[in-house]
C-alpha cells in the first residue's frame, strides 16, 4: 500500500502524530474548535491533491497512448508518399504490356522482352502487397465516391445507372487508407 492509497482518516492521523492530545480531542474550548475547522480543511485539502494527482495520472496515461497510436501510424503509412509516386511507374508498364500486340507476343525474338515486362509487373504487386497497397475493384460495381472518382458519364441499357463500366486509371488503397481514387466511368440511363 503506498502513501497515496490510505484511507483518508489514516493519512491524516499520520500527520496529527506530533499534535498534543488535547488539542486533537476536539475539545470545547476555542482552540479545540479552530483545530477542528482546521483539520477539515486540510481532509479536503488532501482530498483534492488526491483528485488531481489522480486526473494528471490519467492524462498522463492518454497521452501515452496518443503517442503509441500514432508511432504505428507513422510506421504503417510511411510509405504513402513513395507509393504515390511509383504508382506512375506501375501504370506505364500496364500501358506497354497491353500495347505489345498478339503477333510480338508469339515472335520468338520479343517473347524474352514480353516475359521480362510481365515478371516486372507481377513483382511490383508483389512488393505492392507485401506493404498493404491494394487494387481497388471498380468495374461492376456501384460508384463508391470514397474510392472512385467519376470521370464521365456513359449512356448504357445493360448496366444500372451508377455502375462502373470501365476503369481509365487504377485506385489503391494503403492499408485501410486511400491512396488514389479509381479514374471510372458510370452507366447512366439513355436519353
Amino acid at each position: 500500500m503506498t502513501e497515496n492509497d490510505k484511507p483518508l482518516d489514516q493519512a491524516v492521523e499520520d500527520e496529527l502524530k506530533g499534535v498534543p492530545e488535547h488539542l486533537r480531542e476536539g475539545a470545547d474550548d476555542s482552540t479545540g474548535e479552530a483545530f477542528g475547522e482546521a483539520l477539515a480543511g486540510l481532509k479536503r485539502d488532501l482530498e483534492a491533491a488526491r483528485q488531481e494527482v489522480l486526473y494528471a495520472q490519467a492524462e498522463t496515461q492518454n497521452v501515452r497512448r496518443r503517442l503509441e497510436r500514432e508511432k504505428d501510424e507513422a510506421r504503417a503509412y510511411a510509405a504513402t508518399g513513395f507509393a504515390r509516386d511509383i504508382l506512375s511507374v506501375a501504370d506505364n508498364l500496364s500501358r506497354a504490356i497491353e500495347a505489345i500486340p498478339e503477333s510480338l507476343r508469339a515472335d520468338d525474338s520479343m517473347k524474352g522482352l514480353v516475359t521480362g515486362l510481365e515478371a516486372t509487373q507481377r513483382e511490383i504487386e508483389k512488393v505492392f502487397a507485401g506493404h498493404g497497397i491494394t487494387r481497388i475493384a471498380a468495374v461492376g460495381l456501384p460508384l463508391d465516391p470514397n474510392q472512385h472518382q467519376a470521370m464521365i458519364e456513359v449512356p448504357s441499357a445493360d448496366h444500372e445507372p451508377g455502375t462502373v463500366v470501365s476503369e481509365m486509371q487504377s485506385g489503391w488503397m494503403i492499408k485501410d487508407r486511400l491512396l488514389r481514387a479509381a479514374m471510372v466511368a458510370v452507366a447512366r440511363k439513355p436519353d
